[in-house]
């Protein structure tokens, strides 16, 4: 229930604050978002796995030419939840044996689905470096929801922590992934989603990471409930949802799921690091970005926040362009490494 930057309602309000700032921009946002909207699917794939007890595999669809070639195995499977069929798209090493293995769960924005994320992200062959095993979630009608209030298109605002619970329990019932070291991680609405996993399911995640999204507030509030290493990686410039926060967000168009208000990307880090009983941040400009850092408390949960100088809604180090109006990326740092490098220091 995180803002929809595909949406049209999201076009409007993206546009209404940028307009202040530069009036020529807020059209050219609102041209490249319609543009997004239509034209951000694709899954490259290699080959597939037999699927796993309580899972089907079935064939992807074909490689797209900008994704990474990364020795490994992808299938796209379902997992029975709730009466009712997910999917989602998993990444692993091809070499087999050595236990289970680090687990990242990767959450794709809203209006997006997982090869777009897989694509945006090069994850794959971050992970696969590691020796990770990665899975891309797909969410029901291209969103998650992060926030914690119904609606009439989403009367159930629980669903998606479920699944994601669902797939843990999975992949760790089978053997492929280490319970100790599951870590969650999105862009946008699925930033907002990992924040959300690691607020109310500390027990469950060992770290998590956000990159544009923000944590939940106002009726749709998610709160830590205990200590998670977390990082958020932000564009200082993002006209999409500003890190400042979006506390009032306007009306959705008729039909469309209300825009869920989000606290600041500092407010959020200040909240994961009061409930991990962390210390004062500390604050280090380095070249092309600022980081702010709550060194770890009791618990040893150290909490983030990466603040990309003139980046917009995108995520740092991407090859991949990013729509018309969603601003500049940053080449400052590859946000792919540095989450990884991030969350695999980190163990339940």
């Amino acid at each position: 229930m995180s803002s929809n930057p595909f949406s049209p309602s999201s076009r409007r309000a993206a546009a209404r604050r940028t307009a202040v700032r530069r009036a020529p921009f807020a059209a050219a946002l609102t041209l490249g978002l319609a543009l997004t909207a239509s034209g951000l699917t694709g899954c490259s794939t290699h080959s597939h796995p037999p699927a796993a007890a309580g899972a089907s595999a079935t064939p992807g669809g074909p490689a797209r030419a900008s994704a990474p070639s990364v020795p490994g195995v992808d299938s796209r499977e379902r997992l029975s939840v709730d009466g009712g069929t997910r999917e989602y798209l998993m990444h692993r090493p091809a070499a087999e044996g050595g236990g289970p293995r680090p687990l990242l769960i990767a959450f794709h924005g809203r209006g997006a689905d997982a090869a777009q994320l897989r694509e945006q992200s090069g994850l794959d062959q971050a992970a696969g470096a590691r020796g990770m095993l990665l899975v891309y979630p797909e969410a029901l009608g291209k969103a998650w929801g992060a926030g914690s209030a119904p609606s009439p298109q989403r009367p159930d605002p629980d669903a998606d922590v479920r699944f994601t619970e669902a797939l843990v329990g999975e992949l760790v019932r089978t053997g492929r992934a280490d319970p100790h070291r599951v870590y969650v991680a999105g862009f946008s609405n699925g930033g907002s989603m990992a924040l959300r996993m690691a607020a109310q399911r500390p027990e469950l995640v060992a770290g998590a990471v956000s990159v544009s999204g923000e944590l939940p507030t106002g009726t749709a509030a998610v709160k830590p409930t205990g200590p998670v290493p977390v990082l958020t990686v932000y564009g200082a410039e993002d006209p999409v949802r500003p890190p400042a926060g979006l506390p009032t967000p306007g009306p959705a168009a008729p039909g469309e799921e209300p825009l869920t208000p989000t606290m600041s990307a500092r407010a959020g880090m200040e909240a994961f690091a009061a409930a991990a009983g962390a210390g004062a941040p500390v604050e280090e400009g380095k070249p092309g970005y600022d980081s702010f850092t709550w060194p770890p408390g009791p618990a040893g949960a150290t909490v983030r926040l990466l603040l990309m100088h003139g980046a917009g809604h995108t995520w740092p180090g991407s090859t991949m362009a990013p729509p018309e109006g969603f601003g500049s990326v940053s080449t400052a740092l590859d946000a792919s490494s540095t989450l990884l490098d991030f969350l695999t220091a980190q163990k339940r």
